[in-house]
């Protein structure tokens, strides 16, 4: 059976090249919302986190109508780090539109989606988006997605993939980079004809791929997947397992299922071959998973999600200020809420340790574990974290690290300063070329090089520099490479800091904070140039004497501090050191908080 009324599909590209942006006008010329609806800009980016960057995190499934056709869409992270999240959902679709941004052209993230697609044989329609910006470089981005293509081993058809001419923030397509679009009827059009219709067995026994999974409070887990094979009914016993054995099979019940249409999901009591539906009633269910009918128990194989790359130690917070600004403080809250997170996200990884109030947390990148972090905090939790450290492996007894591809945009005066920290970082270069009035350099480097780079980066090329870099393979362990050149500077005493105090430590580094921050001893204040570690008393009150003057403080004139996001202060933090997040506050601590047994453990360290 062939079903002509539905198509599936998912968009995928790097991030920020506009996807959810081209789904909101796909949503609104396919009639999902009323005419006198205010909807808000990027509706598919649901979670605050999301609105804030500017980011996909989560994959969003939605649906809009066209000429009668259902065509499911989803909607997939940008960012490397959440990879996973699209490896997985890729096993629902038949085809994909690989976006490519005007200007910029092919980046990591797009080589890696596009392989992933390639893999499993999907159909490719290849969207030009942005068409409108003025650096935009038509005549060259079909050839460079050409290039694309070939070096992926593309196979001929996949090469002869039509290609779109986009605006997503002004809903129009074209099929010629001549003719300006008038609305996305063409793209729409294009899925029709191009995108292959679902098709398999209705009659046959049910089976059904959960690759998504979401919780809700009152229903527990809810299985995202399509159908495969047969039909599903509400109520209908089914076998539940999975493909590589690793849990028992066993007998379960479909108790309440749904389809989505628009930006909502609606009951539905049964569905067919191809359909995306979510179920819930099912307990245990993982990604991965099998729904088969209990008749014939048959699981299907699942995608292989690439393995973390970097690792990190969350622990219960035991700085002097714990507990104060925090609900959830406890390591077995800690435990759980980590573990609950396994459930939906298939790319991290959590291990219990010799000390019960620490466990190890492993994922994709920095990115990946600084968003778990945030939205711990944000529900209430109080915990510190380690530095982030790669994830080497032994092979034939050598030592391999994890390598990333890395591409960066510069103006052509900062290639520089660029060459000379990446030298330091051990990347190899392979490619430089001029990309219009910029360079475009392409590296390879080891993941822990890019530790703390970030920052240095932007500093480096005043903010103009864009970068960009995705897990390529395991190499050979390059080296050592410093992890940072500054020192810390370490708060003397418990109390609160004073005008005069940070005064007198702002000639030593930059400061992280302001009269009147709460400062406990050993905790970090500031950053030193010279790299070595200095205590400083940020809490020194000035001497009253007979001829002090009233105002004398007020002429002390402090450099305004600099204020580290949590992405800032996880690139910041030294081996030594842990960051303490709260629902209110990000402080960086030595882990040892004593100045002398500090000091001490130090001497007997050298």
């Amino acid at each position: 059976m062939i079903r002509e009324d539905l198509r599936n599909i998912a968009i995928i590209a790097h991030v920020d090249h506009g996807k959810t942006t081209l789904v909101d006008e796909m949503l609104k010329q396919g009639g999902a919302f009323r005419d006198n609806q205010v909807v808000a800009e990027r509706v598919m980016d649901s979670n605050d986190l999301e609105r804030e960057r500017g980011i996909t995190i989560l994959a969003k499934n939605t649906s809009v109508y066209y000429n009668g056709v259902k065509i499911n869409i989803i909607d997939t992270p940008g960012h490397a780090d959440f990879g996973g999240e699209v490896e997985r959902v890729l096993k629902m679709v038949d085809g994909v539109l690989l976006l490519v941004d005007a200007a910029e052209g092919p980046m990591p993230q797009t080589r890696f989606v596009t392989q992933r697609a390639l893999e499993l044989g999907l159909k490719l329609i290849v969207v030009v988006n942005k068409v409108d910006r003025p650096d935009a470089r038509l005549d060259e981005i079909g050839d460079e997605v050409l290039e694309l293509l070939l070096d992926l081993d593309a196979s001929e058809e996949q090469l002869e993939s039509p290609i779109l001419f986009c605006s997503g923030r002004s809903g129009t397509a074209s099929l010629s980079q001549y003719e300006p679009g008038k609305d996305l009827v063409p793209l729409f059009e294009t899925i029709l004809s191009h995108v292959p219709a679902p098709q398999g067995d209705e009659n046959g026994p049910m089976q059904m791929l959960v690759s998504s999974i979401d919780y809700n409070d009152y229903v527990g887990r809810i299985g995202i997947g399509r159908i495969e094979r047969g039909s599903m009914k509400v109520n209908q016993n089914v076998m539940v397992g999975d493909y590589h054995e690793s849990k028992k099979p066993y007998q379960s019940k479909i108790v309440t299922m749904y389809q989505i249409q628009g930006l909502s999901r609606v009951p539905c009591e049964s569905a067919g071959v191809g359909d995306i539906v979510c179920v819930s009633g099912i307990e245990n269910l993982t990604i991965g998973d099998t729904i088969c009918d209990i008749s014939a128990y048959e699981p299907l194989p699942f995608v292989k999600i690439s393995e973390p790359t970097v690792e990190m130690t969350f622990s219960v917070n035991d700085s002097p200020f714990a507990g104060k600004e925090g609900k959830f403080v406890t390591s077995r809250q800690l435990r759980d809420r980590l573990y609950k997170e396994l459930l939906k996200d298939v790319s991290l990884r959590v291990e219990d340790t010799d000390n019960t109030d620490a466990f190890k947390v492993s994922g994709r990148g920095e990115m990946h574990l600084s968003i778990l972090i945030e939205n711990m905090r944000r529900e209430g939790f109080e915990l510190s974290v380690s530095t982030p450290r790669v994830l080497y492996k032994t092979i034939d007894e050598k030592l391999y690290e994890p390598i990333e591809r890395l591409l960066i945009d510069v103006p052509e005066n900062c290639v520089g300063s660029v060459m000379e920290k990446m030298g330091t970082r051990k990347a190899e270069l392979l490619h430089m070329a001029p990309h219009g009035s910029r360079m475009r350099l392409e590296f390879l480097i080891p993941a822990r090089g890019l530790f703390g780079y970030k920052s240095e980066f932007l500093t480096d090329t005043k903010g103009e520099g864009i970068m960009s870099s995705i897990f390529d393979s395991y190499q050979e362990y390059k080296g050592d490479i410093p992890r940072r050149n500054s020192g810390s500077l370490i708060a003397f005493e418990t109390g609160e800091a004073v005008t005069y105090g940070l005064y007198n430590a702002q000639e030593r580094g930059t400061l992280f904070i302001e009269p009147g921050t709460q400062v406990y001893e050993g905790m970090i204040v500031g950053s030193n140039p010279k790299g070595e570690d200095l205590v400083v008393n940020v809490c020194k009150k000035k001497h009253l004497t007979n001829m002090r003057a009233s105002g004398s403080d007020d002429a002390l004139r402090l450099i305004p501090p600099r204020k580290l996001s949590l992405e800032d202060a996880l690139e910041f933090i030294a081996d030594d050191e842990l960051l303490e997040i709260t629902p209110k506050s990000i402080r960086i601590r030595k882990k040892i908080l004593e100045n002398n047994l500090r000091a001490k453990s130090k001497a007997k360290g050298n």
